[in-house]
């Protein structure tokens, strides 16, 4: 990490603009810029993509409004600009901060995986609420950081893991609790990720930059490199180390979520690189990998193997499928003592018990898990607001920042390679002096912070 970190006071007190006379607003100018009846005023930090698709218009039907917004693309601006014409856009929200600090009560950041870290906890350290997409963090430290945030500044939080208040979801919770397979013995989860690029050097040469978009904050954290078109922005960044976490960072907060949820099995022993190369010195995540997490016995908890698929890796065929159907390009199957589930990944079908017979023998298990009367966004609003207490979204860091822990322990097995054997208690790697370099990384100037 950088050995020179800016801290919040540093920050607020060098930003452009000056922090004093920039956050000053008076209570009737903001009424006018919120709206009477909105009840939330959120700062969206990434307006393209989900943010405009689901965020922004879920968020302004529950009544939230919006005086600033930051894109490091103007041409995304439309979500928010066509919404609240009086609203501010920037393209660097350590900018937007300096200059409405005052006036955001929460913020919802859905950018490029290597700037979640930043633009929450800068948001978190003034008390603001934030709702950050998955996966929450690019880095392991960054996760820790944000899990410990939570509990320090005692506001809402969420990760974006939509899946996470499904119906189905909780009903798979349900059977794996139940005892409809008897102790967890292997689970294993697969997508048919990545659909961008990966596997790859990076390309030569440089394009100049379009007119509106600011690379320059765009790049943030990481190291500079020049501008190529559709390589990186909007959306082939997922397959870069610097910027992205391949197709385990994209899927795994989806997929693995019931598992994880289910048997909160705490940190994993040792990952391993089961199948598929490592990428080492390379850029790109390569296409496809099967990676395993052996989580140890807990107590009175049984531990259990957890594997990933991606790129097309799948596990072998469960034989107790009905003749002539195989495995779909996405799901997941649990192994237990007494039986085995397979289920769709992100909740779009209940779960099965395997053979089809024993399913409708068992009926429905016995609730185990309550469901969601908010909806995933409305759990993180009505924590916003008061109405429940600042831990009631179920996907908050407490939960959402170890999970993603796991999930990243994943990419550092597909970069090196091999089998680790893990600490999570002090965030090391025993014997892989390498695998410790990866649970942080270098900030570029200007973009390290912390609590």
């Amino acid at each position: 990490m950088s050995q020179n970190p800016t801290t919040r006071r540093q920050f607020l007190r060098t930003a452009a603009g000056g922090v004093g006379a920039a956050w000053a607003m008076s209570a009737s100018s903001y009424a006018r810029v919120m709206g009477a009846n909105a009840r939330l005023n959120v700062a969206y930090i990434g307006v393209g993509g989900i943010a405009s698709s689901q965020h922004i218009p879920i968020l302004e039907q529950l009544g939230a409004g919006c005086t600033c917004y930051t894109d490091a693309d103007e041409s995304r601006f439309g979500a928010c600009a066509t919404r609240w014409s009086e609203a501010v856009g920037y393209t660097d929200y350590r900018r937007m901060y300096d200059k409405h600090m005052a006036e955001i009560d929460a913020v919802m950041v859905g950018t490029p995986d290597h700037h979640h870290y930043p633009a929450t906890i800068i948001a978190m350290m003034e008390k603001k609420h934030a709702y950050t997409q998955k996966p929450l963090t690019h880095t392991i430290w960054e996760a820790r950081q944000l899990a410990l945030a939570h509990k320090k500044y005692k506001v809402a939080t969420q990760m974006g893991n939509q899946m996470h208040a499904t119906h189905n979801l909780r009903l798979t919770i349900d059977y794996l609790l139940g005892g409809a397979i008897g102790d967890l013995r292997e689970a294993h989860i697969w997508t048919n990720r990545p659909v961008w690029p990966q596997s790859r050097s990076r390309p030569a040469g440089e394009h100049p930059v379009p007119e509106g978009l600011n690379w320059d904050a765009w790049i943030g954290p990481a190291k500079m490199r020049p501008f190529l078109e559709r390589e990186y922005h909007p959306f082939a960044w997922r397959g870069w180390w610097e910027f992205g976490t391949g197709a385990l960072g994209d899927m795994a907060c989806h997929e693995v979520d019931a598992v994880y949820w289910a048997m909160q099995p705490g940190s994993p022993s040792s990952i391993e690189l089961v199948d598929g190369y490592a990428f080492r010195e390379a850029e790109s995540f390569n296409q496809n990998t099967s990676v395993k997490f052996v989580f140890p016995d807990r107590g009175t908890k049984r531990g259990f193997d957890l594997y990933w698929h991606d790129g097309g890796n799948k596990p072998p065929r469960p034989e107790e499928l009905p003749e002539g159907q195989d495995l779909t390009a996405e799901g997941a199957l649990y192994i237990g003592t007494r039986g085995k589930m397979i289920a769709m990944p992100n909740a779009k079908s209940p779960p099965k018990l395997l053979p089809e017979s024993k399913h409708a023998d068992f009926g429905p298990p016995p609730q185990m898990i309550e469901r969601s009367e908010d909806g995933h966004h409305g759990e993180w609003y009505r924590a916003c607001i008061g109405e429940k207490p600042f831990d009631h979204p179920k996907g908050n860091f407490a939960y959402s920042g170890p999970f993603t822990e796991t999930i990243l322990l994943g990419c550092i097995a597909q970069r090196l390679g091999g089998k680790h054997e893990f600490d999570g208690e002090n965030l090391r790697f025993p014997n892989s002096p390498e695998a410790t370099a990866l649970i942080s990384k270098e900030y570029r100037e200007g973009w390290d912070f912390r609590m």
